[in-house]
């Protein structure tokens, strides 16, 4: 786990102390200090503060005092007491006032690295909760729905606002885009997801067997028919139907439909009785009815019927930033199904995902994933183990990959570094005894990564290995230095 984008806030009124925890734990952490509660205030009202580590003794204030004020914040740290006037009643007290731990002076710098570490896993941790609660709440029913970009988030209000209601919904767009998944949702999230919800392929039956699907039949109604047999609208009753590639069925199946969703009646094939139902329909089609209408291919009537309510799902190639959720979430299903060891992509094989158009859209996307985890021996996926097809296109901007990748939680490895600039070098600095000044070296490492990267603060971070924030920090210190 990486906790050098984790702010940690030192609060001592010892300027030797603070500045030697600074210089213990600025590799692994992004530290602020402060000398007083006033000091320390300042931070946490301007910085998000993960873990605040604070003395118990800060001049003529306790620090338990600026814990009890701090607690009452929004987004609180956590926080951890430090103390050379150790005992089992002080560290009763504090941990019944809300101090995550104690510790006790002098100092171990790799025991306190220990508990730091532990109390920000813990707040990692508690804030992923609250967020898998929220999401369970917010989209209980569309938890198979994968998707965060904004062309997504008017689909899920529709599916919110349409699935309660009687209203027949007709769901379009291209092959492999999760119609069949919308039409699940829709039925959970129904007033009455308990009951049947019942899929009938309307592109993988011919017309007389599509006929016997939807509606049954009686024994002898044709050659073969031996036995009566309960079609899939007697199935549906009380519950959904869920007709897939609608747009396949001929003009004969058409008519019946029509009247089955008009008239809440069916007819068994070889039987003249009307059979009531309640069946909720959901129709789905990667055509163009409008345009089969307009031809004369597909009834305008039963259209209009199908059409109450139209869901029109987005081509996975205008929905990229969701191409990382749905990959993280095809990685752990296939190394699952495969009893393989987590794995990763490397940012190139990302890349490569994140570039290509996807015209089978999320099938073809699980499809490549798939092929990606079997092919690979190891614990990461690299270019050369995803499908040909994909080996063809051109690389994307990896930065922008990884980028993408760590905002959603992918697990994607680092690319091997290829700066734009040159490397930093131990040529730029003297050698001298006499020069050899630690601070003044890292101010003319830091004004040499600056001069790299053209005064690109975040680009020069990266190039020194620190977060933005310290470099911010250091330079304003060598500014302070400098009056």
């Amino acid at each position: 786990m990486n906790f050098s984008d984790r702010i940690l806030l030192i609060v001592d009124d010892e300027k030797n102390t603070r500045d030697g925890l600074r210089r213990s734990l600025e590799d692994d952490f992004d530290v602020y200090v402060a000398a007083n509660s006033a000091e320390a205030e300042e931070v946490l009202s301007s910085e998000s503060v993960d873990v605040m580590l604070t003395d118990l003794r800060l001049g003529g204030e306790s620090g338990m005092e600026l814990i009890q004020r701090t607690l009452t914040r929004p987004q609180a740290p956590l926080c951890i007491l430090m103390t050379a006037y150790g005992s089992v009643d002080v560290a009763v007290e504090a941990m019944k006032n809300g101090v995550y731990d104690y510790i006790s002076k002098p100092l171990n710098i790799d025991e306190l690295e220990i508990v730091i570490k532990r109390a920000i896993r813990s707040r990692i941790v508690e804030a992923e909760n609250v967020v898998l609660k929220n999401q369970v709440s917010e989209r209980r029913g569309l938890e198979n729905i994968i998707g965060l970009s904004a062309a997504m988030e008017p689909i899920f209000d529709m599916i919110r606002q349409v699935a309660p209601t009687r209203a027949t919904v007709l769901i379009e767009g291209e092959s492999g885009t999760g119609k069949e998944l919308v039409g699940r949702a829709i039925h959970q999230l129904s007033g009455r997801p308990k009951a049947k919800l019942v899929t009938v392929h309307c592109a993988a039956l011919s017309e007389n067997l599509l006929e016997s699907e939807l509606f049954g039949h009686e024994r002898g109604a044709f050659t073969g028919a031996t036995d009566r047999r309960i079609g899939r609208f007697e199935e549906a009753d009380g519950g959904t139907l869920f007709l897939d590639e609608i747009g396949e069925i001929n003009a004969s199946t058409q008519v019946k439909l029509l009247r089955a969703i008009g008239e809440r009646t069916i007819e068994r094939l070889g039987s003249n009785k009307p059979i009531k139902i309640d069946v909720r329909v959901v129709a789905a089609t990667n055509k163009d009815l409008s345009e089969m209408v307009r031809e004369g291919t597909f009834r305008d009537d039963l259209y209009f019927r199908l059409n109450v309510v139209s869901i029109h799902l987005p081509p996975l190639r205008t929905r990229k930033e969701d191409i990382v959720l749905l990959a993280s979430s095809f990685l752990r299903e296939f190394t699952a199904e495969n009893q393989k060891s987590p794995m990763e992509l490397s940012a190139e094989a990302l890349s490569l995902l994140l570039d290509y158009d996807w015209p089978g859209n999320i099938r073809e996307l699980r499809t490549a994933i798939e092929h990606g985890v079997v092919m690979c021996n190891g614990t990461r996926i690299e270019v050369r183990h995803l499908p040909t097809f994909l080996r063809e296109g051109r690389l994307g901007d990896l930065r922008e990959t990884t980028r993408l990748a760590h905002s959603t939680g992918l697990p994607v490895s680092t690319p091997i570094h290829q700066p734009s600039s040159p490397p930093l070098s131990i040529s730029s600095f003297p050698t001298e005894p006499e020069d050899l000044n630690l601070a003044k070296m890292e101010e003319r490492l830091i004004q040499l990564a600056l001069a790299r990267t053209g005064d690109h603060r975040t680009e020069a971070a990266k190039l020194l290995g620190i977060s933005r924030r310290t470099l911010q920090r250091k330079l304003k210190e060598m500014n302070e230095d400098e009056l």
